[in-house]
């Protein structure tokens, strides 16, 4: 049976979304260990990228359908944010 196209567009905004978090957490986790401009920058790079992503996905699904990823999403932002604060205590 052929799945309209609405569910077909909402499985790939849900695939994007949970590629976009690998990516994220993978940049964030290079960001950690290789704390660099280049590897900060690609991190929030990714990240307004995984932000677009995971918003899609609600948009396809509603809020109950991404509670996972918006947790992820949570999680590296916050990781990113705590790389950032130790930057800026590191420069003092």
């Amino acid at each position: 049976m052929k799945q309209p196209d609405s569910s077909l567009q909402a499985n790939d905004n849900v695939t994007q979304a949970k590629n976009a978090l690998g990516k994220l957490h993978f940049s964030v986790s290079q960001a950690l260990s290789h704390p660099t401009e280049q590897t900060l920058a690609q991190a929030e790079n990714r990240l307004a990228h995984t932000e677009q992503a995971v918003e899609q996905a609600q948009a396809s699904l509603g809020p109950q359908g991404v509670e996972l990823a918006e947790e992820l999403l949570a999680e590296d932002k916050s990781r990113l944010a705590a790389l950032k604060m130790q930057g800026k205590r590191s420069e003092r």
